[in-house]
């Protein structure tokens, strides 16, 4: 019995309310369509750290043989990074006292120290394989194909030509994970404790009581790596115990709280992007068989004497060919080619067929899957195909909606990779005092200042460059946008730089004789008036 809270009248229990809100909507458990549909889903270490090691292969093997994948990933670096984020110091002077003058000779004398150490593939890269624009490229592939990447701080001896010891050496996914000897479930191990301090560790991030990141552990292999060298691991401390400065960055974007490892790019869209990649291969193989007479061989010989494995033609025209063009020479094995004649057995002969399969569609199927993947990637489907067919706002739209996702993901890599190892190389410059930056080591706020700095990268293409130039301008005289904001914008420069370049050009080009600017601004005018 309950009683009722309206009439106060104790009514049994089977007048009591059954269902009520999303009981009857998402929740319900009765409803047919939902009847089946019972997930359940736990923490973060479960859900997604006992199943990346899948999730990583998978989105690594769709990369490597899908053309869809292929595109996703390369069209966010091309994007994103393109041929490389460029540094432009921007140091806040007023807060260090500085006039304008001053902070651009120190910004561009940082800049340029800066490109002696990233465009020296031996100087940044541990292995000596990557300048600091290719180290851009590879982490940004590497995080969106296994879910995350690693970039650990080494230290070699400086030299007369290579100053700086920083070094950054990538570290892929599958390196980091929990040591065998400290870990528990599924192989590879996902969750373990430190028996030193009782932390937790999840897929080889160690995390202590507060869940702040306190460790990584490198291995020095890769799981179920053919190799006759020993597992070893090393942990390696998130920050340095007297700098603070972290000796490893993390590259990654979490989906939920509490994540400590990143999930492929391709998670979402595995499955679609699999059946994707065999319906093709297989409406690519019916088209092939097409090309050729298809036969079938009855003979009276008995099953005994029908050939097996049947490829094609192992023989043309009559003539035995040893292993031709690596295909098998097996007297058991015919092969289908084009104007192939096989010479069959007594007893035998031959029944024509015309095999089809039904491709009409196949452009419309393949382009709505495409869609789909897509959607859930954060890329249109003109973006993602490459294909710009539709009419010029569709297409803007599309660039304009992929553009939001690329400056996203750009943002992240900057806070993840490109800001703390400039820091870090700062750190070290100051330190050896090829640049100056008083306070730098003593107060975090300075510190701060001296590091400012933008990450110029690719802009947004133009499909009609004197359209949106024309907006460009309206929008500066209306105040809408400034020429530094229109600028970065559409060529990723500087205005300032811009405006001292133009006027030595100018000056240059009146001193040979050429047209002045004064010229050019009246021929201009002159052109608006008879447009008018």
């Amino acid at each position: 019995m309950y009683k009722d809270k309206k009439t106060g009248i104790l009514l049994p229990d089977s007048a009591r309310p059954q269902a009520s809100g999303y009981s009857e909507a998402g929740a319900s458990r009765t409803r047919r369509a939902l009847r089946g549909f019972t997930p359940h889903s736990t923490a973060p270490s479960e859900d997604i750290d006992r199943n990346n090691y899948t999730l990583r292969q998978r989105g690594r093997m769709l990369y490597m043989s899908s053309p869809v994948a292929t595109s996703a990933i390369n069209t966010n670096r091309t994007k994103v990074v393109g041929v490389g984020l460029a540094l432009k110091s921007s140091i806040d002077h007023e807060l260090l006292g500085l006039d304008a003058r001053q902070a651009k000779a120190w910004q561009k004398h940082t800049e340029r120290e800066f490109a002696l150490w990233a465009n020296d593939k031996a100087a940044c890269d541990a292995t000596g394989m990557n300048d600091f624009t290719s180290l851009q490229q590879l982490a940004l592939i590497s995080w969106l194909m296994s879910g995350d990447v690693f970039a650990l701080f080494q230290r070699r001896e400086g030299t007369a030509m290579r100053p700086y010891s920083l070094r950054v050496h990538l570290i892929e996914a599958d390196r980091v994970r929990t040591p065998s000897g400290m870990g528990a479930g599924p192989v590879p191990l996902a969750e373990g404790k430190n028996p030193e301090n009782g932390n937790r560790i999840f897929d080889g991030v160690e995390v202590d009581g507060a869940g702040m990141v306190a460790a990584y552990y490198v291995h020095n292999t890769y799981p179920w790596q053919m190799t006759t060298e020993q597992e070893k691991h090393q942990r390696i401390e998130a920050y340095g115990e007297h700098t603070g400065l972290p000796n490893i960055l993390h590259i990654m974007s979490s989906e939920r709280c509490g994540q400590y490892r990143g999930i492929t790019y391709l998670a979402q869209v595995i499955e679609p992007l699999l059946q994707l990649n065999r319906y093709e291969r297989s409406a690519l193989t019916a088209a092939m068989i097409q090309c050729f007479f298809t036969a079938w061989v009855t003979t009276e010989a008995g099953a005994d004497g029908l050939p097996f494995n049947e490829v094609g033609a192992g023989d043309i025209a009559g003539v035995p060919i040893e292993n031709p063009r690596g295909v098998s020479s097996s007297p058991n094995e015919l092969e289908m080619g084009e104007g192939t004649i096989n010479i069959l057995q007594p007893g035998e002969k031959v029944t024509f067929g015309n095999p089809t399969m039904p491709v009409t569609g196949f452009d419309g199927f393949v382009k709505t899957f495409c869609e789909l993947i897509g959607a859930g990637l954060g890329i249109p489907y003109d973006v993602l195909i490459k294909e710009y067919n539709s009419s010029y706002s569709s297409a803007r739209a599309a660039l304009l909606d992929a553009w939001e996702d690329f400056r996203m993901r750009r943002a992240w890599f900057v806070s993840d990779f490109c800001q703390p190892v400039y820091e870090m190389w700062l750190s070290e410059a100051v330190a050896l005092g090829r640049v100056k930056a008083p306070g730098f080591f003593s107060d975090p706020l300075i510190r701060a200042a001296w590091c400012n700095a933008r990450w110029i990268g690719p802009v947004q293409g133009s499909l009609d460059p004197l359209k949106e130039a024309k907006a460009a301008v309206l929008l500066i005289q209306k105040a809408l946008k400034t020429h530094s904001q229109v600028t970065r914008e559409m060529g990723g420069g500087d205005w300032d730089e811009n405006v001292e370049v133009i006027a030595d050009e100018n000056r240059r080009l009146e001193a040979a004789g050429g047209t002045s600017r004064q010229e050019i601004d009246l021929h201009e005018k002159e052109e608006d008036e008879e447009n008018a």
